[in-house]
């Protein structure tokens, strides 16, 4: 391999890297400015935070529709959203 084809490789892992820890971190109060927490409406792994015991964060659930994980939605849409059969909840289920 030539130096300019291990230079297009290592910046495309180190892109790659970036992308997936900005991705997994935590939501922020700003973040959560106009938002609510609603529960029970993420497929797994799709969770903004709060998965439970054995997780850590942001993509950690591991069941679709998952009591206590939930994702940010716009303030008063919660208890509306429904997602194949699941209602949305304001607190963990």
């Amino acid at each position: 391999m030539n130096r300019n084809t291990i230079a297009l490789a290592l910046a495309g892992s180190l892109t790659a890297a970036l992308s997936s820890a900005a991705f997994a971190a935590p939501m922020s109060a700003a973040d959560m400015n106009g938002k609510e927490k609603c529960y029970g409406i993420s497929k797994a792994g799709q969770n903004d935070c709060a998965a439970g015991a054995g997780t850590t964060c942001a993509g950690t659930s591991t069941a679709d529709y998952q009591g206590n994980a939930w994702k940010a939605v716009p303030v008063g849409t919660c208890v509306t959203m429904e997602a194949d059969g699941h209602k949305g909840t304001l607190a963990p289920m």
